[in-house]
C-alpha cells in the first residue's frame, strides 16, 4: 500500500479551547527516510521509467541509508505544554556547574543530575525549548517575513525584529522609587532595544529535532524547529505547522554531502473528553450563565414602570448654558416650571432651581456669563375627556436673571420664559428677558448705590398667566398684558438653554 504524499503546506492553524492548557498533549513522530541522492536519481529518470509522479516511502525503505541502519532513525514523543525535554547539547552544557550563570541554568543543572541518576534521558533527537529559554527570545528576533532564501529585511522588518513579544510578569510595587529618569532626551540604540517591549500575554513553546548524523548529536547546526506552539490568555492556541491528522507528513531536507531526508508528523494527543464529562461541563456552564443572568436581573429589577394608558410622559434633560447682554457682573439665574391644568409631576420632582453665580467674560461687545447648569424634569399629562380634540397647554419655564455685588446686594436684571418644545430631539432655545424700570435718573442711582429694583410679585406675569382666560368674542385684553406693555424695556438680555425632551405616548386600551 502506498503511503500518502508529502505535505507542502507548512502554515499554522489557530484553535480556541476552554480547557486548561495543561491538558494539551502533542505527539511528534520523526523518521529518517533516506539520503536525498536516491530521490534525485528517481526524479532525473525519464517520465516513462518513473511510472508514477509520486514516489512512495516503501521505495525509500527498500534502500538502506548510506550510513547503515541505526536505532535512532525513528523516534516518537508525547509532549505536554511547557514540558522541558533536554537536548544532548544542553545535557553536555548544564551538567557542569561552572557553566550555570542564571537561576534557570542552575535549575536545569539539578534536573540533569537527577536524570543521570535515574538512567538518563529517554529522548534523543526530539527535545523542547520552553517559554523561559534563551532560544525563544532569539528565535522571535530572527524570524523571517517571507520564505525566500534571498530575503533582504526592510526597515520595518528590522524594527519589528527588535520587539520582544514576551509576557511581563513583573508588576511595579506600591511606593517604589524610580531609579531612572522618567524622560530620556537622547536614547541610545541599546536603550531602545531594552525598553521597546510589547506587553502581550503570549507564551511560546518550540518542539525541536536534532537531525545530526549518527554519533554526532548535540551540535547546534543540526537543530531544526519541528513545531511552534503559542497560547495567549484568551485560550487561543496557534500551532505551526498544523497537525498532520488529515494530510501527509512534513519533510526536512538537510544540506551537505549526503543531503538526508527526514519525515515527521505532528498530532494532537490530548485526552478526549468523555460524553458524561462533557454533559456535566455543559450543565455547569448553563448553571453559571443562569446565575449570572439572575444577578443582572436583580441589579436592573423586574418591575419596569410603564406609562398609564391615555397619558403622556415627558422627560426633559436641559442645560442653562449662558447669559449675555447685562450691565452688571456676577450673574445667577432663578428658574421654575409652571404646569398647566391636567399636568402633574412626581412627588420627588423639584420644579425650581438656582444656578451658581458666574463672573462674566468679554465676548465681542457683550459680557457673557457661562453657567452650564444641567437640570432634569419629568411630568405627566392626563386627558380627562378623550373626545376633546384640542391640544393641551404646554409647560413653561420662567427665568429670573439677577446680579450680586461685593456687598451682597442683588439686583433683578431681567425676566423671561420658554415654552418646552413639543417635538422630541435636541433643541437650542433663546429666551429674551426684560425688567420693569421707573422713570428718571433717581431710580438708576438708587439701583447702583443701594441695590434693588422694581420686581414682579408673580413671575407668571412675564407672559399671559395661565389663570386668565381670554374670550375672543368679548375682545377683552387681560390686565396683566396691559401692565406689561406699559413697562419699560430698556435692558434686554439673552439666556441660552438647551433642552432634550423625550415624550412617551401610551394609547388607551381598546374596549
Amino acid at each position: 500500500m502506498e503511503e500518502p504524499g508529502w505535505s507542502t503546506d507548512a502554515g499554522g492553524a489557530v484553535y480556541r479551547s476552554r480547557d486548561p492548557v495543561r491538558n494539551l498533549r502533542i505527539r511528534v513522530h520523526i523518521q529518517r527516510v533516506t539520503s536525498t541522492s536516491l530521490l534525485l536519481q528517481q526524479l532525473q529518470q525519464p517520465a516513462g521509467q518513473q511510472g508514477k509522479e509520486l514516489i512512495s516511502l516503501a521505495t525509500f525503505s527498500s534502500h538502506p541509508a548510506a550510513s547503515g541502519n541505526c536505532p535512532d532513525d525513528e523516534e516518537e514523543a508525547v509532549i505536554g505544554w511547557q514540558e522541558k525535554l533536554f537536548s544532548q547539547f544542553e545535557v553536555d552544557l548544564y551538567q557542569h556547574e561552572s557553566a550555570c550563570q542564571t537561576p534557570l541554568d542552575r535549575q536545569y543543572h539539578h534536573e540533569i543530575l537527577k536524570l543521570e541518576k535515574s538512567g538518563g534521558r529517554k529522548n534523543y533527537r526530539i527535545f523542547t525549548y520552553t517559554d523561559h529559554d534563551r532560544f525563544t527570545n532569539l528565535e522571535e528576533r530572527c524570524q523571517k517575513v517571507t520564505s525566500s532564501e534571498q530575503e533582504v529585511p526592510s526597515f520595518l522588518a528590522e524594527r519589528m525584529a527588535n520587539l520582544r513579544r514576551r509576557r511581563q510578569d513583573r508588576r511595579p510595587t506600591a511606593g517604589s522609587v524610580l531609579k531612572s529618569r522618567i524622560i530620556t532626551w537622547k536614547p541610545s540604540e541599546e536603550f531602545i532595544k531594552n525598553n521597546h517591549v510589547i506587553n502581550t500575554p503570549v507564551q511560546t513553546m518550540y518542539i525541536m529535532g536534532d537531525l545530526g548524523p549518527y554519533g554526532t548529536l548535540g551540535h547546534r547546526e543540526y537543530e531544526h524547529v519541528l513545531c511552534t506552539v503559542k497560547m495567549d490568555g484568551n485560550g487561543v492556541i496557534t500551532v505551526k505547522p498544523d497537525f498532520t491528522s488529515t494530510k501527509g507528513a512534513y519533510r526536512i531536507e538537510l544540506d551537505g554531502e549526503k543531503r538526508e531526508l527526514w519525515r515527521y508528523t505532528v498530532e494532537n494527543a490530548s485526552a478526549q473528553v468523555q460524553r458524561e464529562e462533557e454533559e456535566r461541563e455543559q450543565r455547569m456552564f448553563r448553571d453559571l450563565y443562569s446565575r449570572h443572568k439572575e444577578y443582572l436581573n436583580g441589579l436592573v429589577g423586574s418591575d419596569f414602570e410603564m406609562t398609564l394608558p391615555g397619558a403622556l410622559r415627558l422627560f426633559v434633560n436641559g442645560e442653562i448654558v449662558s447669559a449675555q447682554g447685562y450691565g452688571y457682573d456676577h450673574l445667577y439665574v432663578h428658574f421654575f416650571l409652571e404646569l398647566p391644568s391636567r399636568w402633574s409631576s412626581p412627588a420627588f420632582q423639584q420644579l425650581s432651581g438656582v444656578t451658581q453665580t458666574c463672573a462674566t467674560k468679554t465676548l465681542g461687545r457683550d459680557n457673557v456669563a457661562y453657567f452650564s447648569y444641567p437640570f432634569t424634569l419629568e411630568m405627566f399629562f392626563t386627558q380627562e375627556d378623550e373626545s376633546e380634540g384640542s391640544l393641551p397647554l404646554w409647560p413653561v419655564i420662567y427665568f429670573e436673571v439677577l446680579s450680586l455685588d461685593y456687598w451682597q446686594r442683588y439686583r433683578v436684571e431681567g425676566y423671561g420664559s420658554v415654552v418646552l418644545p413639543a417635538a422630541p430631539g435636541f433643541h437650542t432655545l433663546t429666551a429674551p428677558t426684560w425688567r420693569p424700570t421707573e422713570l428718571g435718573t433717581v431710580s438708576e442711582l438708587r439701583r447702583f448705590f443701594i441695590g434693588g429694583s422694581p420686581e414682579l410679585e408673580d413671575m407668571t406675569y412675564v407672559r399671559v398667566p395661565g389663570i386668565f382666560k381670554v374670550s375672543s368674542a368679548s375682545g377683552l385684553v387681560p390686565l396683566a398684558l396691559s401692565q406689561i406693555l406699559l413697562l419699560s424695556q430698556e435692558t434686554l438680555g439673552v439666556t441660552w438653554a438647551r433642552f432634550q425632551p423625550a415624550a412617551q405616548w401610551a394609547s388607551p386600551e381598546p374596549s
